[in-house]
C-alpha cells in the first residue's frame, strides 16, 4: 500500500463563553479560511468583543499545534464555528407587578487549524 499523509489539525475550544451566538458569528465568519497571522491581525483591530475572545481561541489553537511540532507560517483556520451553550435565565421586575424574562446567552467557540499544503 502506499503511504497516506494524514491530514494534521488542532483544535481550541471555549465553552460556555458570555456572549451571544450570533454576535459571535459575525466575527467568525471573518476568520475563516484565513492565514494564521491574517486573522489575528484582523482580530486584534477588530472592534466586535467577541474578537478578543476568538483571538484567544486562535492564539490556543496555534500554541497546541507549534507544540506538536507544525510549522506555525503554514497554518490557516480550516474550520471555525460557534455552537449556542446554555441560556441563564434571569428576571427584570416591571410595573404593576409584571417580571420580564432576560435571556443571557452562552456560546461554545471552535476554530480549528490545518497546514497548507506546500506547492
Amino acid at each position: 500500500m502506499a503511504e497516506q499523509e494524514i491530514a494534521k489539525t488542532w483544535t481550541a475550544k471555549h465553552r460556555f463563553a458570555r456572549i451571544s451566538p450570533f454576535k459571535a458569528r459575525l466575527v467568525m465568519d471573518l476568520i475563516r479560511g484565513r492565514n494564521v497571522d491574517d486573522a489575528l491581525a484582523l482580530l486584534k483591530f477588530s472592534k466586535k468583543r467577541a474578537a478578543v475572545l476568538i483571538n484567544q481561541v486562535v492564539r490556543s489553537a496555534v500554541a497546541n499545534a507549534t507544540e506538536k511540532e507544525a510549522d506555525a507560517d503554514t497554518l490557516f483556520v480550516a474550520k471555525c464555528w460557534v455552537d449556542p451553550g446554555p441560556t441563564i435565565k434571569r428576571f427584570q421586575p416591571k410595573d404593576r407587578g409584571k417580571a420580564y424574562s432576560i435571556m443571557k446567552r452562552t456560546s461554545h467557540l471552535v476554530v480549528s487549524l490545518d497546514e497548507r499544503a506546500e506547492e
